[in-house]
């Protein structure tokens, strides 16, 4: 796989638009406008059959569609709104923004005369308030589900009434020409399962009824390359944080890698019973059919392309699939590898204490970012008030909580199996120090991703426990190995109680209080911007850069 590193400089527009303040915010600095690394996503294809390779341009292309519908969840119709764009630098940070705001900037807009995102973005009515919705659910109860569905858009009619419109007549184009995409590689499919689940993904896009092709994407087992493609995750949807937006990834299946992770999934149940919590918040147990595999990842779209690159999956998102089957976690291994050279080791050559830097490596970095996945299926789907399900109690606040619960109980789960002897990589503190960076990172998102705000608020949480020192002088940092513990199994038992309770009030609360960045963090993370670090990745990608 090959890496070219580059930098895509930012307009003194997007500069000037920062937010007022440091809460929720990474500012962008006008001196500093190194924020993406270019990457070129490849890789080894040899060991494809030509079938195989006949499939990945038809899944490339499928995903292309994704990418046109989420363009108008976020914003609108992809080439009229760029049409409106002649500075080809701000042309070119909106593609990678997927619209006029800057994802790693709380989004903040970078073009003149743009106003402030929509909460609910395009899957509602931008004049919508929670109040109105309510209110026509109060009094239309059998719009309840269809309105509250992650499948459906909701508009309002020639009468100005509120109605809901599913996915698949919503963008009937789009969802129509992948869903012909797919049947075609399913025909090339030579793996039995890979053929089932493109068959029942197509048809779903068609339907708006996934748990079938959910249920035989766990079924696979044995397939060299996969997909991703659909309506997924509702990060985009920050008014109810309940539509799903489209996006998808076409991957090739890295097998060696593979093989050296399948052994962990055994020990889910016996690390859900471990839960630093009351019985009654660890009652259900994840799935048997779980895996965990490694993959290299040669096309985004959509969604997960939009600002900060996702770098591990987990999936099935639907409760009840978690429960009876449990899930699938992919590890992105090249995009991976390229966030670690391209940005992790230098904010560590910055901001890491010089004595503990040597516990700054890969496999850390690799295996944080596998437990953090494999947690997603630990603690509860349903809460113990009424049985509901926790993303519904939680709303907007409940991907930062899930995205928090993952990183830290991913963290108590490497504690607990390096004391069991069940990590043959490295040491504890590798983890713990590679842990602390990665916080760096992650914080730098900002306000407008889930997994930003959850490293706000775990940095502010392991900074009151002492789980860190910080040296004013040097303004590096050194875990307390300890304290670090300690601060895990805290914060893991706090998070698991707001969501076993389903208390909305105390989410917002945990939120409103740690997610916010001080100033001594702030100057900290102002000199990763003067060194010229980046903040993330985009890719170089498609069939043409993998020479078919």
């Amino acid at each position: 796989m090959k890496f070219r590193a580059a930098v895509l400089a930012l307009s003194p527009l997007a500069a000037c638009s920062s937010m007022g303040s440091h809460e929720m915010s990474v500012q962008r600095v006008a001196a500093t406008p190194e924020v993406y690394a270019t990457v070129q996503l490849t890789a080894d294809i040899s060991e494809l059959s030509a079938k195989q390779k006949e499939m990945i341009p038809l899944l490339i292309e499928a995903s292309t569609h994704m990418d046109e519908v989420f363009w108008k969840q976020a914003v609108g119709e992809r080439k009229a709104f760029l049409d409106g764009i002649e500075d080809p630098t701000l042309k070119r940070f909106a593609e990678i923004n997927y619209g006029p705001w800057d994802r790693l900037d709380g989004n903040a807009p970078f073009i003149e005369g743009v106003g402030a995102k929509p909460e609910g973005a395009n899957f509602y009515p931008h004049d919508i308030s929670k109040d109105e919705f309510e209110a026509h659910l109060a009094a239309n109860p059998q719009d309840t589900e269809a309105f509250k569905s992650l499948y459906t858009v909701i508009e309002r009619n020639e009468q100005g009434e509120l109605i809901a419109v599913p996915y698949s007549q919503a963008y009937p184009s789009e969802t129509k020409a992948a869903a012909k995409l797919l049947m075609q590689a399913a025909k090339l499919a030579q793996d039995p399962g890979l053929r089932k689940y493109l068959a029942l993904r197509s048809e779903a896009l068609l339907s708006d009824e996934y748990k079938a092709s959910d249920m035989a994407w766990m079924d696979m087992k044995s397939n060299g390359i996969d997909i991703v493609i659909g309506p997924i995750e509702s990060y985009e949807d920050r008014l109810y944080g309940t539509k799903a937006a489209h996006e998808a990834y076409v991957l090739i299946k890295d097998k060696s890698w593979s093989d050296r992770l399948a052994r962990y999934t055994k020990f889910l149940p016996e690390l859900q019973r471990g839960l630093p919590v009351p019985d009654a918040y660890k009652q259900e147990m994840p799935g048997s059919d779980a895996d965990l595999n490694a993959y290299d990842v040669v096309y985004y779209a959509g969604d997960c392309n939009s600002g900060s690159k996702t770098i591990a999956i987990n999936l099935p998102n639907d409760e009840d699939v978690q429960l009876a089957r449990g899930t699938r976690r992919l590890q992105l291994k090249n995009a991976m590898r390229a966030k670690y050279d391209e940005i992790l080791v230098h904010i560590a050559d910055e901001l890491i204490d010089p004595s503990q830097r040597a516990h700054i490596t890969f496999d850390a970095f690799f295996g944080n970012t596998m437990f953090h996945e494999v947690a997603h299926g630990l603690g509860v789907k349903k809460t113990l008030k009424d049985g509901g399900n926790v993303r519904q109690s939680l709303a907007e606040h409940a991907s930062a909580l899930e995205e928090g619960k993952a990183d830290i109980l991913g963290l108590y789960m490497v504690t607990q199996l390096f004391a069991k002897n069940e990590i043959p990589q490295g040491e504890l503190m590798d983890n713990y120090v590679t842990f602390l960076a990665g916080i760096f990172r992650s914080v730098r998102f900002g306000a407008s991703s889930a997994h930003g705000r959850a490293n706000m608020v775990r940095f502010n949480f392991f900074q009151e426990m002492g789980a860190f020192e910080h040296n004013a002088e040097t303004g590096t940092y050194a875990v307390n190995p300890e304290k670090m513990g300690a601060a895990v199994e805290a914060l893991s038992r706090k998070i698991l109680t707001i969501q076993g309770d389903g208390d909305y009030a105390a989410a917002g609360e945990l939120l409103a209080d740690m997610g916010v960045i001080g100033d001594e963090l702030q100057a900290d993370l102002d000199r990763l911007a003067a060194a010229g670090i980046p903040v993330d990745i985009v890719f170089e990608q498609g069939a043409e850069v993998l020479g078919l």
